[in-house]
Formats: structure tokens, C-alpha cells, sequence
């Protein structure tokens, strides 16, 4: 009977040892699932917080992408500007040129009209004058020299040779000089 009772115990025992180390096993899985799950969880908040990072950074890139483009176009803007400006000037210091070198501005068949009509007497005289002024040369020596004239001529763009061509006239004050010496001569 004293070896049953000791047998039973000794079941017991190892019963209850059995039990501790599953229980220990159980604590321990449990334990190491915690860890696991907080691990887990904050792996996930670092995923998070990387993902925010890189929008925010995204964000600026695209935000410093726009304010460049934005500022190339504006910069694009000023340069057509400035040289659409600097064209118009051209062009009118060009017309301003063109009429200070023509007699009466520019020379169109309707301003050719008006500036006919607002001519004074002294003009028409001038207009006698450059025709005996013209009489006056050879004929010979005048045909060489338009002669000359145009074959130089045909060398030169319009723009050139219409330049060429009004330098070349005479000039009012010239007209006027000739005039009052032939006025004086007579």
C-alpha cells in the first residue's frame, strides 16, 4: 500500500511538473505573440510615418516643380516682352530714319498728294530750279552717270539702293543755293 501511495504521489508530481512547463510554454508563446504583435505594430507606424515623409517630400518637389515652371514661363513672358518691345522701337526709329531722309515723310502715292498740295510757291521754284540745274548738265556726262548709277544699283537690295537714291538727290538747300546763284547770275 505505502508503494501505491508512493507511486500516486510521484504521478502527481510529475502531473504537476508537466502542467508548470506547459504552462511555462504557454506563457512563453504567449509573451513572445505580444512581442511579435507590438513589433508588428510598430513596424506599421514606421511604415506609416516613411509613406507621410515621402508625400510631404513628393508634395514639395511638386510644389517647387509648378513655382519653377511657373517662373521659367513668366521669365519667358519678360523676354518676348522686352524683345517685342525692342522690335516696335526698331521699327519706329526706322520710320523716323525713313522720313528724315525723304522730303516731305514718307513718300506713298496718297502722301504724295497732300504734300503736293501743302508745298509753298518757294517749293515750286525749287522744283525749276533742280529742272535747270538738270538742263545744265551734258547730256553725255548725265547719261554715263545714270548709266553708272544703275548698274551699281542693281547690285543693292531695294532697302539700298533707295537710300543710295534720296542721299544722292539733291536737297532743298542745295535747290535753294543753285537757284539764288542763277537768280544772281542773271
Amino acid at each position: 500500500m505505502l508503494r501505491t501511495e508512493e507511486r500516486q504521489r510521484l504521478a502527481r508530481e510529475r502531473r504537476e511538473e508537466r502542467e508548470k512547463q506547459h504552462a511555462a510554454k504557454e506563457t512563453q508563446i504567449l509573451e513572445k505573440e505580444r512581442k511579435a504583435k507590438l513589433q508588428y505594430e510598430k513596424q506599421l507606424e514606421e511604415r506609416q510615418r516613411k509613406l507621410k515623409e515621402m508625400k510631404q517630400k513628393e508634395e514639395q518637389r511638386r510644389a517647387a516643380v509648378e513655382e519653377k515652371r511657373k517662373q521659367k514661363i513668366e521669365e519667358e513672358k519678360e523676354r518676348y516682352e522686352a524683345v517685342l518691345h525692342r522690335t516696335l522701337e526698331r521699327s519706329q526709329r526706322l520710320e523716323t530714319r525713313q522720313k528724315r531722309w525723304s522730303w516731305g515723310g514718307s513718300v506713298t502715292p496718297d502722301s504724295e498728294g497732300k504734300t503736293a498740295s501743302k508745298r509753298s510757291p518757294s517749293t515750286a521754284n525749287l522744283k525749276q530750279a533742280e529742272a535747270a540745274v538738270s538742263k545744265g548738265l551734258s547730256s553725255s556726262s548725265a547719261a554715263q552717270l545714270n548709266a553708272s548709277d544703275r548698274a551699281r544699283r542693281s547690285q543693292l537690295s531695294p532697302l539700298d539702293s533707295g537710300i543710295i537714291s534720296r542721299l544722292l538727290a539733291p536737297t532743298q538747300a542745295s535747290l535753294a543755293r543753285s537757284k539764288s546763284a542763277a537768280t544772281l547770275a542773271d
